[in-house]
């Protein structure tokens, strides 16, 4: 069989890819459906994009390759599409839009797209062997133990990281880049709950308050979840992305809050109150509790000078926690490193050292925020990647 252009992976990056690709184009998944990650994200409701969408949300080891794919199809652009399609849909917070309706309509509608395009996809299929002979590219395809080889003008490497492999999330875009000389920055969790030794936190399970959350030269404003194995929410999956391991994370459990002002004055009015009590005007309860006992705080505030009130809220205001590690690839949302860029062009995601090889979406050393960032790059990437493939 021949074909003008092989796709690897029918999630959204290379879902979208074929939907512009142009004639002759094969989509390969070793799925039974595609866009899966699509279908479970934002709790079934899908975090397509944002309208806030920038370069600078985005982070790799060269922060620049993203601009060009970025500007060339934006967040509108995408908003636009779902937009002529009928698919409705709403803004959450921080400028995170998500559909109205079950994540399957965007499927769907890539599907159709696929389908007007040309585009054949064929599910549980898997790739066995892949060579290139200097022109064209020769895949074996294993179809429910049927096997057939593909040439191709033309290879797409779309089949994400390792991120959520329950899904049958692989390195397989990692092999192929090694097999044809392309460097890799080492893949790691991303968008990740952090561990702590011990279990530290299992008695404030289910907590969660608003917090500002560090490290790595970064910070979010957002909430912060306490689990058995350690520390979760939207702050905490942020900074995983930037925290090193080994390294301490500073979590400010009262952001925009003077916490030694209103003590010092609550021990005008309330000083009989126990310090645990104190703290639980300002933080949850188990917390307060928690902090009271773990930081020895004895007696009432009224017996609480300065000299001590002021360290203490120095540390609620910069709680310095070193994590042992995170919940690794069973729960990342995304991967960071991958492919490097540096043997990429930014303008068409072409390799630039064999003609015709294009990486696209997560498989890339190119990793956005959480809040529908991510998305956003496979939808760009994607459109790089097809504009470059009808104009060649």
């Amino acid at each position: 069989m021949q074909v003008e252009t092989l796709i690897l992976g029918a999630g959204a990056a290379g879902m979208m890819c074929a939907a512009h690709a142009g004639p002759g184009t094969l989509v390969i998944d070793h799925a039974r459906a595609p866009g899966e990650k699509i279908r479970i994200s934002g709790g079934g409701r899908c975090n397509f994009t944002n309208l806030d969408c920038s370069p600078a949300q985005f982070h790799g080891t060269n922060p620049h390759f993203a601009k060009s794919a970025l500007a060339r199809y934006t967040q509108w652009d995408f908003i636009s599409l779902v937009s002529e399609h009928g698919l409705a849909w709403h803004e959450k917070t921080l400028g995170q839009l998500f559909l109205d309706d079950k994540a399957t309509g965007l499927v769907d509608l890539l599907r159709s797209l696929m389908a007007r395009a040309g585009a054949e996809l064929r599910l549980e299929t898997a790739l066995v062997n892949l060579a290139h002979d200097g022109t064209r590219f020769h895949a074996t395809l294993e179809t429910r133990g049927h096997r057939e080889t593909v040439e191709a003008r033309r290879l797409v490497v779309a089949t994400g990281g390792k991120s959520i492999p329950k899904m049958g999330a692989s390195g397989l875009a990692y092999d192929i880049a090694r097999q044809f000389g392309h460097a890799l920055v080492p893949p790691r969790p991303a968008l990740v709950p952090l561990t702590f030794p011990g279990n530290r936190f299992a008695p404030l399970a289910g907590v969660s308050l608003p917090v500002r959350a560090a490290a790595g030269g970064h910070g979010f404003d957002e909430a912060m979840l306490f689990t058995h194995r350690g520390l979760s929410g939207p702050a905490i999956l942020q900074i995983s992305s930037f925290w090193s391991e080994g390294q301490p994370i500073a979590i400010d459990l009262a952001p925009g809050t003077d916490l030694l002002a209103r003590l010092r004055a609550e021990r005008q009015t309330a000083g009989r109150k126990k310090m645990g009590t104190a703290l639980a005007t300002h933080l949850p309860a188990r917390l307060a509790q928690y902090l009271a006992e773990s930081l020895t705080l004895k007696g009432n505030l009224a017996d609480q000078p300065d000299s001590r009130l002021q360290p203490l809220c120095r540390t609620l205001h910069d709680w310095s926690l070193t994590p042992s590690g995170t919940e690794g690839w069973r729960t990342a949302e995304v991967t960071a490193g991958g492919v490097s860029t540096n043997g990429i062009s930014p303008q068409t995601m072409m390799s630039k050292t064999v003609h015709g090889l294009y990486f696209i979406g997560e498989c890339l050393d190119v990793t956005g925020w959480l809040g529908g960032y991510n998305f956003q790059w496979a939808w760009s990437s994607a459109m790089a990647a097809a504009r470059a493939l009808t104009d060649s």
